[in-house]
C-alpha cells in the first residue's frame, strides 16, 4: 500500500481502530475516502455510495464492538469502507473479479458480514431477528441496520420497521439519507437536537415523565403530543415516532465528532432507536459528487480525470436495443406506458422518461407494486411495459402469477441482466427466469440470440394479446446490425441455422455464436430455438427423428429450464432419443467477467465441445454390455 496512508495501514480490524485516538478519526477518513478511490478506479465496481458513508463506517466500527455486536449494511454497495477496515484492506484489488472479494458483502468472507445481501431493503428485517435471538440468549449484544433513503421506498422496509416497533426490541435502525432535498435541516442546531435527544438526561426524564403522567390520561396525551408537536417542527421524525422509534436526527454524517457522540449515547438505549443522518453520495470525488448516478457502479477509471478507461467499441448493448425500441414503439402506440423499479439507467429509459415523461413511472424499490400496477394499467387497455432486471423480478413472483398471467392481461416483461451477470455474482444473476416463467399458464417467454432478434422478440411480445417475456442478457450482442423495421415473429417457431448430422445443437437465447461455433466442428445441425414457451414442438420431434443426440444449450439453471421442456415434451409423447442439457447447474454463480463464469461452468465452446464428446463416448457398462453381446 501507499506510503500514502499511514493511519490507514496501522489498521488491520476495527479492534485495531478502537485504539486510535478520537482525534485522529478525521484524518483516518480522508486517507480511507482517497484509497478507496485509487482502489475502484482500477478495478472498477460501486464508487459513490461508499464515499458517502466513511464517516459513518468508521464511526460505527469505533463505537460498537464488532463482530460481536451485528452490524447489519444494505444491499452492500455502501459497504467498501467496511471491507477496508475489517481486514481485507489488501485484497481489495481482487474485488468482483474471479476467485476475489465480492462486490456485495457475503457471510463466508468475514465475520464482519453478518448478513449478505445484493438486494435493498432486506436489512432492517435480518437485524430485527439477530436482536431477537441476542434477546432470547439474554446477550448483552447491540444490533444496527444500516439502510439507505433509497431502499427505504420498498415495502418491505416499512414492514420490518412496523414490526420492530411493535416489539419493543432493542435495535438501532441507521438511516442513511443522500436526498440534499432535506440538507437545510442539517446544521448546528440539528446536530446539538441530536446530541441532546440521544442523551442519558432526555432518555431519563422522557421514560420517567411517562410513568408520572401516564396516570393522568389528559394531560399525558397532551404532553404527548406536545412533544410532538416540537420535534415535528424541526425534525421529520414523526412517522418513525408513531412505529415505535425513538428518533434522532437528522444530523451530519460526515461530522466524524458528532457521530461518534450521538453514537455512543445511542448504544447505551434501551428500545428501538432510529438515527437519521444525511450524506453526500460521492462526497470527497467531485466527479462522483457532480453525478453521483454515473459513478454509482463504474468500470475502471482515470481518478485525475474521472473518464473511464473503456476497451473498443463492441456496438449497442441489449440494453440499448431496449431502450431505441420502448422509445419507438412509444412513438407509435400512445397506449404504451414504460415502469420500472428504481432502474430507470440501468434499464436503458433514459432517453424515454426524458422523450414521453408523461408515460413514464419509476416506482422506486418496489417491484412487487410495478408489476401489479402494471396490471391494473392493462385492465384499462393501455399497454405497459415492465422494464426490470431478472433477478429482482424474482421479489414479484405471486404478483406476476397471481395479477398478471392469471388474469391473462397483456404486460410486457423486458427482462434485463439475464443468466451470467459477471461481476456481480450470485445476488444479481439472472440464472432462473427461464425456470420460473416457463411454469405459468399464458405467459409468452423469449430469447433472443442477437440484437436484432431481441427488437423484434420485444415487438412481437408488445403485440401479443397477453402476458410476454423477452429475457436478455448483460452487454453486447454477437454485433448484428438492429433493423429500424419491426416484424412481429410467429409464436413458437424456431429457426435451424445450420444443417448437419447426428447431434443437433439447440440453443435458447445468447449462446447461439458458441453453438454455431461448436455446430461447426462437429458438423451438428444448429437451431435457433427463440421460443421457450411455447415451444416449437414440431421441430423438436423431427429433429429427434432424424439425430442421435440432441443437445439443449441455455443461459439459465439447468434445473427446470428450457432443456427441461425439451425432455417433458419427448417424455409426453413416448419418443426415445438421447438428450444432452447443457445449463448453469444446481448451484450459486461466483463473481468473475460473463466470459469467464460460462467457462467455469462448461457454457463457452470448449466446454460444450468436451460436454458432447464425454457424453458420445461409450460409457463403461456399455462396452461391458457389447463385450457379452459379442460372444
Amino acid at each position: 500500500m501507499s506510503s500514502r496512508y499511514p493511519l490507514l495501514r496501522s489498521i488491520d480490524s476495527p479492534q485495531q481502530l478502537r485504539l486510535v485516538p478520537e482525534s485522529t478519526l478525521v484524518k483516518l477518513a480522508g486517507e480511507l475516502r482517497e484509497f478507496l478511490i485509487e482502489t475502484v478506479a482500477t478495478t472498477g465496481g460501486h464508487l459513490s455510495a461508499g464515499l458517502g458513508t466513511v464517516e459513518l463506517t468508521i464511526a460505527l466500527h469505533y463505537i460498537f464492538n464488532t463482530p460481536e455486536d451485528r452490524l447489519v449494511w444494505d444491499t452492500g454497495h455502501q459497504g467498501y469502507p467496511h471491507k477496508i477496515l475489517t481486514g481485507r484492506r489488501e485484497r481489495m484489488s481482487t474485488v468482483r473479479q474471479l476467485d476475489g472479494l465480492s462486490g456485495f458483502l457475503k457471510r463466508d468472507e468475514s465475520p464482519y458480514d453478518t448478513f449478505g445481501a445484493g438486494h435493498a431493503s432486506t436489512s432492517i428485517s435480518a437485524a430485527l431477528g439477530m436482536a431477537i435471538a441476542a434477546e432470547r440468549e439474554g446477550a448483552d449484544r447491540r444490533v444496527v441496520a444500516v439502510i439507505g433513503d433509497g431502499a427505504l421506498t420498498a415495502g418491505m422496509a416499512f414492514e420490518a420497521l412496523n414490526h420492530a416497533g411493535d416489539l419493543g426490541t432493542n435495535l438501532l435502525v441507521v438511516l442513511n439519507d443522500n436526498d440534499m432535498s432535506i440538507s437545510p435541516n442539517v446544521g448546528g442546531m440539528s446536530n446539538y437536537l441530536a446530541r441532546v435527544l440521544s442523551g442519558k438526561l432526555y432518555a431519563t426524564m422522557r421514560e420517567g415523565s411517562k410513568k408520572v403522567l401516564s396516570t393522568i390520561p389528559t394531560v399525558w396525551e397532551l404532553a404527548r403530543r406536545a412533544e410532538e408537536h416540537f420535534k415535528g417542527m424541526v425534525i421529520p421524525g414523526t412517522l418513525f415516532e408513531e412505529l415505535g422509534f425513538n428518533y434522532i436526527g437528522p444530523i451530519d454524517g460526515h461530522d466524524l465528532p458528532t457521530l461518534v457522540k450521538t453514537l455512543r449515547n445511542l448504544r447505551a438505549l434501551d428500545g428501538p432507536q432510529f438515527l437519521h443522518i444525511v450524506t453526500k453520495k460521492g462526497k470527497g470525488y467531485a466527479p462522483a459528487e457532480n453525478n453521483p448516478c454515473s459513478y454509482h457502479g463504474v468500470s475502471a477509471f482515470d481518478p485525475q480525470t474521472g473518464k473511464a478507461l473503456r476497451k473498443g467499441s463492441q456496438g449497442p448493448t441489449y440494453t440499448q436495443v431496449f431502450g431505441d425500441w420502448v422509445c419507438d414503439m412509444a412513438a407509435l402506440d400512445q397506449r404504451l406506458i414504460a415502469t420500472t423499479p428504481a432502474m430507470c439507467e440501468g434499464s436503458g429509459l433514459v432517453r424515454f422518461r426524458e422523450q414521453f415523461k408523461n408515460r413514464y413511472f419509476d416506482v422506486a424499490i418496489a417491484e412487487q407494486h410495478a408489476v401489479t400496477f402494471a396490471a391494473g394499467l392493462a385492465c384499462e387497455g393501455l399497454k405497459p411495459v415492465v422494464a426490470i432486471y431478472s433477478t429482482f423480478l424474482q421479489r414479484a413472483y405471486d404478483q406476476l402469477v397471481h395479477d398478471v398471467a392469471l388474469q391473462n392481461l397483456p404486460v410486457l416483461f423486458a427482462i434485463d441482466r439475464a443468466g451470467v451477470v459477471g461481476p456481480d455474482g450470485a445476488t444479481h444473476a439472472g440464472s432462473f427466469d427461464l425456470s420460473f416463467l416457463r411454469c405459468i399458464p399464458n405467459v409468452v417467454v423469449m430469447a433472443p440470440a442477437d440484437e436484432n432478434e431481441c427488437r423484434q422478440m420485444l415487438y412481437t411480445g408488445f403485440m401479443h394479446d397477453g402476458p410476454a417475456a423477452v429475457r436478455y442478457p448483460r452487454g453486447a450482442g454477437p454485433g448484428v446490425a438492429v433493423e429500424s423495421t419491426m416484424t412481429a415473429l410467429p409464436l413458437g417457431k424456431a429457426d435451424i441455422r445450420r444443417r448437419g448430422t447426428r447431434v443437433a445443437l439447440l440453443s435458447f437465447g445468447a449462446l447461439l455464436e458458441t453453438a454455431l461455433q461448436v455446430g461447426a466442428k462437429l458438423n451438428a445441425t444448429v437451431v435457433n430455438m427463440r421460443f421457450v414457451k411455447p415451444l416449437d414442438e414440431k421441430t423438436v420431434v423431427e429433429l429427434s427423428a432424424g439425430h442421435d443426440l440432441l443437445v439443449t444449450i441455455e443461459d439459465n439453471a439447468v434445473l427446470g429450464g428450457a432443456g427441461s421442456a425439451v425432455n417433458e415434451l419427448l417424455a409426453a409423447q413416448g419418443i426415445e432419443c438421447r438428450v444432452l442439457n447443457l445449463g448453469l447447474p444446481d448451484r450459486f454463480a461466483e463473481h468473475g467477467t460473463r466470459d469467464e463464469i460460462l467457462a467455469a461452468n462448461g457454457l463457452d465452446k470448449a466446454g460444450i465441445l468436451a460436454a458432447i464428446r464425454h457424453y458420445l463416448q461409450p460409457q463403461p457398462c456399455q462396452l461391458a454390455a457389447a463385450q457379452v453381446n459379442s460372444y
